[in-house]
This record gives structure tokens, sequence and C-alpha cells, in this order.
């Protein structure tokens, strides 16, 4: 599989670079390629020191938990190999103090037998080093020699042990809380696809439409494999396997407070929001688990694995006070994971008009709330009765959906007339807008924002149910198709429903004077020339842009026409 590296065999190294360069309080110790190790230097020599590691292709483990209240040291194997143990002896020496260091590792023989090989070495120069080995994957039995691979918990154990030694505890004691975490976590993965190594082709060892149970984070073969499921079972089977009194992982109790996991395993980033919705409901509902904390996101991935993992941590104060301490570590989640079952639902925003148009339409109407209707009936019934051959015209100039659009608001408009607040222009004009809305596509926002800025307009000239003036009304019309320019970009001669809109709404202004029933007779009039003159220009917005200018020779713009159609319905049924 192709991958964005320079080379395979440089990879590790590289990213290593990458975030040094990127993280000012990062540091690396020369030496490479042999000598991978990033460390904190910032880090006070006084407080123990954290160092963990293993082969990279985890990230953001190991190097991304590095810096103040977590790790102090990280020593990088290559992609899945273990580091030697020259490396963490370098890593040993670079950072601890007379305070000692805790080596954090993950249960894999490589990694014990190299960080152990260092540790002993470390011993006999005088340095203060203690292990702590994490198994927490529940996919494996615990007995063996071999026992339980150690993934995503681990990362548990970092920030808990960074946190112990950073309030000041001794060897001993952060020691005692990173065994007691390593004791008190279960984690278990699933996945439907293994991942790639840089260079080499990508596995098929699980069939297309299968997931595989408890797979490693290396690619190692899980516990079992079985036909892809929705996400809620998924989660049900790995939490449950997880707390398993059978097979004695993590026993829990109904009512335990725990924090929890979601790890994305690479490249699972959506999946795992999913993943973590339903873990929340059956870990809190079936399990009665009270989830203290709640952590998502990638903190042990697998290169390009695409799957996910769950952890469960049984937690006291201690360990929530340890879990919630302040860290510098970049990849440590920065926000508050305090979980709280309140809901999550904020109360929808109601706008001034809405309140208006809630009420319904008035049990009378007054002089202007009979026009109003009869406007909206005539303007509707007008753009249904053209609908068909407005798509025609589309058809030959666009994608012959433009009737149809219309006449979708327009029967949702007709809907909603008898809710409507009709005796209250401003009210009336923001309920418009939100039916039109419903047509959707670009026509549907155009209409809204036509409305809605006009409605606006009304509404700081002529608020609550005062019947504005014909001039107030064309300073309304103007700054709902200013809007509509304004957003759509479009502008005069761009063959689009502006050519209409932008002639009307100047005669209407014009002819102000003259009455509401001369200013739109001039305005239908103004619209019904403006339409007529798109059959002449070159499109430059909408799918018109897209058409040769030979096809769109004697069609006018459909938009256009649709609007010098509704504004002659308006004119005509008010004033025949």
């Amino acid at each position: 599989m192709v991958k964005l590296i320079n080379a395979p065999a440089s990879v590790a190294e590289e990213a290593i670079e990458g975030l040094v360069a990127t993280t000012p309080h990062l540091a690396r110790l020369d030496g490479y390629p042999n000598v991978k190790v990033v460390l904190d230097k910032t880090a006070d020599k006084s407080k123990v020191a954290v160092i963990s590691g293993g082969g990279s292709g985890h990230e953001p483990a190991h190097a991304g938990y590095i810096g103040r209240g977590m790790l102090t040291a990280a020593v990088c194997g290559d992609v899945f190999a273990s580091p030697s143990a020259d490396a963490v002896l370098a890593a040993v020496r670079a950072v601890t103090g007379p305070a000692g260091c805790l080596l954090v590792v993950k249960n894999y023989t490589g990694d014990r037998l190299n960080f152990g090989l260092a540790a002993e070495i470390a011993k006999s120069e005088g340095f203060w080093v203690e292990m702590v080995v994490v198994g927490d994957d529940c996919a494996l039995p615990k007995q063996g020699i071999a026992g339980r691979r150690g993934i995503a918990g681990t990362v548990f154990v970092h920030k808990v042990a960074g946190a112990a030694s950073a309030a000041g505890a001794s060897l001993e004691e952060v020691k005692a809380a990173a065994e007691g975490v390593a004791a008190s976590l279960g984690s278990m993965g699933v996945a439907t696809s293994t991942c790639t190594l840089p260079g080499e082709a990508q596995g098929d060892r699980i069939p297309a439409g299968h997931m595989e149970l408890g797979m490693g984070i290396h690619g190692e073969p899980g516990a079992s494999q079985a036909p892809i499921q929705p996400v809620d079972q998924i989660v049900a089977q790995v939490l449950d396997r997880i707390i398993s009194k059978e097979t004695n992982y993590l026993p829990l109790q109904a009512h335990d407070p725990v924090a929890l996991l979601v790890n994305a395993l690479g490249g699972t980033a959506l999946e795992s929001q999913i993943a973590a919705h339903a873990a929340l409901d059956y870990a809190q509902g079936k399990l009665q688990l009270k989830v203290e904390r709640v952590y998502v996101g990638s903190f042990m991935s697998a290169l390009d694995m695409t799957g996910i993992s769950l952890t469960l941590l049984r937690v006291d104060q201690q360990r929530l006070q340890y879990l919630d301490a302040p860290t510098q570590a970049p990849a440590w989640p920065h926000t508050s994971a305090v979980y709280s079952q309140e809901s999550k639902l904020v109360p929808m925003p109601v706008a001034p008009q809405e309140s208006a148009a809630c009420q319904g339409s008035p049990a009378s109407l007054s002089a202007v709330g009979a026009a109003a209707k009869a406007a909206i009936q005539a303007a509707t019934q007008s753009i249904i009765a053209a609908s068909a051959e407005l798509d025609a015209m589309d058809r030959r100039v666009g994608d012959g959906d433009c009737g149809s659009t219309l006449r979708r608001g327009a029967q949702t408009l007709q809907a909603d007339l008898d809710k409507l607040p009709l005796n209250d222009p401003v009210a009336t004009v923001a309920a418009i807008a939100r039916s039109v809305s419903t047509m959707g596509g670009s026509s549907g926002a155009l209409y809204n924002i036509f409305f809605t800025a006009a409605a606006g307009a009304l509404h700081s000239s002529s608020p609550g149910q005062e019947v504005p003036s014909v001039a107030t009304c064309a300073a309304a019309f103007q700054t709902g198709v200013a809007a509509m320019q304004r957003y759509g970009g479009a502008s005069a001669g761009d063959r689009t429903m502006l050519d209409a809109l932008l002639p009307a709404a100047r005669a209407f202004k014009d002819s102000a004077a003259g009455g509401f029933g001369g200013a739109i007779r001039a305005a239908a009039s103004a619209a019904e020339q403006g339409a007529e003159a798109t059959k002449s220009m070159a499109a430059s917005a909408g799918r018109s842009s897209y058409v040769p200018m030979a096809a769109l020779a004697d069609t006018a713009d459909p938009g256009a026409q649709a609007v010098a159609c509704w504004l002659r319905a308006i004119a005509t049924s008010l004033y025949k």
C-alpha cells in the first residue's frame, strides 16, 4: 500500500524529527538511527523519571505522552520492533536523577527483555530503577508464560505514574500507583482489516465483510473472526468480555466507578465517536457501571488498522485526581473528561419573528391580512401551474428541476397558509422564508435569504403589526435582493433570477409614490423585461454556466422567468 513517506527504512526517525521540531519542550538524544530517544528537556530531575516506549507505528504513543505530568522520556524502536537495551539505557542515563526512574513496559517479550536488561545495567551503574509491566489485553488468557499483551490501557499507566511523580511521590509510591492501575485495567480491540507496514502489501487475513475480535496492535491474530455487526453489538461483546467473571479479566460489579477509553486504532476516527456513544450506553445501562471519565481519540494506534479498542479502568478518588492532573504531554486530551449524564440537548432558540408565527393565523383577517393571503395564494398557484414549463426551460439550459424545486416550496407555503400570522406583515414575511426553505437546493437557500433579509428590514422600519408604507416595502425588497446578491455571488447580467429581481426592485422603489398597486405592477413589468433579456445573456453563475452559449439562445433563465411569474400573479390578484 502506498504511504506518504520518503522511504520505509526512515519512517520512525523522520516521524520523531517532526514531533520534536514542532513541540517546544521536546528534544532527542543524538545517536540516530540506533538510539531513538525523545525526552522532556525541561524535566525536573528532582522528581521520579517515568520512561516508556516500544515499537513505532502506535502514534501518538509513546513520544506524544512526554511532558511534565506524564512521561519524562520515550524510547522508540523501528516500526513494531522493540528498541534496543542500549537505547533504553541511554534514556535512563539522560533523565534519571537521585529520585530514581520507573520503566513502564508493555507485555511483549522483546520489550520486557530489552527494558529489563537496561534496568539491570543501570542499577549496576548506581541508578535507582524499577519496572512495571502492563498486560491489559482481555482477548488473551492471563495464564501462561507470555501472558496478556499490553495495549491502549497502558496510556492510563503513563498518566497516573507521571501525575504521581509530578506531585512529588517517591519511586516506591509511583511504582505502586502504576502497578495498581495495571492491575485494574481491561482492554480489547476489534478490527475489520489488519495494518499495513510501510513498503509492504496489506494482509488479507480477514475476509471481506468480517471483523476480528481481539486483534493485536501489531496485527497479531485475535481471539475470533465473525461477520461484521452493528457497532452497538460489537461494543457489547467487547465490554462483556472485559468484565467477564468467568475469564477473570476485570470483574466489575454494578455501580463500580470506571474510566472509559475509546481508542481509534488508526483508520477509524469517525467510528470511534459512534463506538463511544454505544459504549457509554451499554456500560451505564446494561452493566450499570458508573462512568466517571471518558476519553475518545487515537491514543495507541496501529498504523492504518481499521478498528477500535475499548479500555475500562476501575477508579477511586486518588486515580481520578491523577487522571485530571495537568500535563504538558501534547497527545493527552487537554479538555475535561469528566462524564455527566445530564442532558446534552440545549433548547432550540426561537427567533423574535417565530413567536408571532407560532400563534397561527388570526381568527379574522384585517385588510392587510386578506391582501397578504390573496397574494400568497396567487404567487404559489402561478408557480405550481408553471412548474412543467420551467422544468422544460431548465432542461435546455440546466439540470431540468427548476420548476419542480420551486413547486415544492410553493406547495409547502400553501400548506402553511392557514398557520401564518397574516395580519402581521413582518412575521408573515419571516414565516414565508421558513416555508420556502423546504424546497432545498440553491433556490431554497436564495429565497430564504431574500425573505429573511426583507423581514429584518421591515422589522427595523415598522415593528409589530404596524402596516409598513410602500417606501418601507420598497426598501425591504431591495434589502432582500442585495442579500441574495451578496451571498449568492451573482450580479446583473450573469443570467440568474437576479436579472429579474434587480430591475423589479428598482421599479418598485421608483414607483412607490404612486401607491402599492402602481409599484407592484411596475415591478412585475420590469421583472418580465429582465427575464426576457436573459435570452441573449451568457451565463456566469449557476449550472447554466456549464452550458455552451449556443444552447442558451432564445431560452430565458428559468429562475428569472419564475420571478416574473409570481410577481405578475401578485399584481394581477391584487389589482385586476
